[in-house]
C-alpha cells in the first residue's frame, strides 16, 4: 500500500469514527467496496429466495384474509430484494452478474430459507422468528456507513416489522385454538427454533468479517450480541403463547441479565451454508426455472424502453 493509500484509508476512517455517511462516489478502499456488495447482494438474494418457502402456501392459506395477507407480504419481499440490488449496484455491480452468483451458487443467502415449511404453523413462525431475527439484525442496518444501504433498510425495516406481527398474530391464534392447532404450532417452533438463531451468522471468534465489519460500522453489533439480544426479547413471546422453546439448557441469568442458551450446531449450519441443506437445491432450481421462463418478459420490457429512447431521441432531434 503506498502512503497515498494509506492516507486515504486514514481520512476514510476518521469520516466513519464521526459518523458520517459513505456514498458511492467517496473514495473508499476496495475491501468495504467488496465487503458491502457480498453484504447487499446476500440480503438481496435472501429476500428474492424467501419468497418461495411463503409462496408455496399462497393456495393453501386457511381463509381469504391470511391469503391476502400473505399475497402483500410475498410482493413486500420482492420489492425489499429490488431496494438492495439498487443499493448494490451504486458500487459498480451489475444487477445482471449479482442475479448470476445467485444461480450459479456462487452467493450465499440466508441459510434459514433452506428449510421446508411443512404446516400453516410455519408461515406464522417464520414471520415471528424468521422476521423478528431480521429486525433486530436489520434496525442496526439503517445506521450503517453506506448511505444507499442505510436508506433502502428504513423502508425494509418497517415492513419487516409489520410482517412480524403479522407471524406472532397467526403464532397467537393457532396456540390458543384447539389442542391440534396447538400442537401443530409447537411442532413449528421446535423445528424453526434453532436455524433463527444461526441466521446471525456464526460464533464471533469464528466469523472472518466482524471485526472489519464494526470497525467500519458496517454492522454496529456483533454476531453475538445480536443473536442474544433476539433470544432475551423472544422467550417471553414464547411464553406468551403457551409455547416451550425447544432448549434444555434455556435459563434465565440474573447475574448476566440475559437468557443462557444450549450449544448451536454449527455443524448443521455450515453443511446449510455448503449447499447441503434440505431445500437448497430445490430453492436454487426454483431461482433458475423463474428466470429462464421470465426471459421474453425482460426482453419485451427492454424492446419497449429502447423503442421508447429511439421516439425521444427523433423528437428532440
Amino acid at each position: 500500500m503506498t502512503q497515498k493509500e494509506i492516507s486515504l484509508e486514514e481520512q476514510f476512517q476518521a469520516r466513519i469514527d464521526r459518523g458520517e455517511s459513505i456514498e458511492p462516489k467517496d473514495w473508499m478502499p476496495e475491501k468495504y467496496r467488496k465487503t458491502h456488495i457480498r453484504q447487499i447482494s446476500q440480503h438481496a438474494h435472501s429476500e428474492v429466495v424467501g419468497m418461495l418457502p411463503e409462496g408455496n402456501w399462497i393456495t393453501r392459506t386457511p381463509n381469504l384474509r391470511r391469503k391476502v395477507g400473505l399475497l402483500a407480504k410475498v410482493q413486500d419481499e420482492a420489492g425489499h430484494g429490488l431496494y438492495l440490488y439498487s443499493a448494490a449496484e451504486t458500487l459498480g455491480i451489475s444487477r445482471d452478474e449479482m442475479f448470476e452468483q445467485l444461480h450459479t451458487g456462487k452467493a450465499k443467502y440466508s441459510s434459514i430459507f433452506n428449510y421446508p415449511t411443512l404446516s400453516w404453523a410455519d408461515i406464522g413462525t417464520i414471520g415471528w422468528l424468521v422476521d423478528g431475527a431480521a429486525i433486530i439484525n436489520q434496525v442496526m442496518l439503517t445506521r450503517t456507513s453506506f448511505g444507499p444501504y442505510a436508506r433502502a433498510m428504513v423502508r425494509i425495516c418497517k415492513e419487516e416489522s409489520f410482517h412480524q406481527r403479522q407471524g406472532y398474530e397467526i403464532m397467537i391464534g393457532l396456540s390458543h385454538g384447539t389442542p391440534e392447532q396447538k400442537e401443530m404450532a409447537q411442532d413449528a417452533l421446535n423445528r424453526f427454533w434453532w436455524p433463527s438463531l444461526m441466521m446471525f451468522g456464526p460464533k464471533d471468534d469464528e466469523s472472518p468479517n466482524t471485526e472489519m465489519s464494526v470497525k467500519w460500522k458496517i454492522k454496529r453489533k456483533t454476531n453475538d450480541e445480536l443473536r442474544q439480544q433476539f433470544i432475551d426479547i423472544t422467550i417471553p413471546q414464547a411464553e406468551y403463547l403457551g409455547l416451550t422453546v425447544p432448549d434444555p439448557d434455556l435459563k434465565w441469568n440474573e447475574e448476566r441479565g440475559h437468557y443462557d442458551f444450549g450449544a448451536i450446531d454449527w455443524d448443521e449450519f455450515w453443511q446449510v451454508v455448503k449447499g447441503n441443506g434440505p431445500c437448497n437445491k430445490e430453492r436454487l432450481a426454483a431461482r433458475n426455472k423463474a428466470w429462464d421462463e421470465g426471459a421474453w418478459v425482460r426482453d419485451a420490457a427492454l424492446a419497449h424502453a429502447e423503442k421508447k429512447a429511439s421516439k425521444n431521441v427523433s423528437k428532440v432531434a
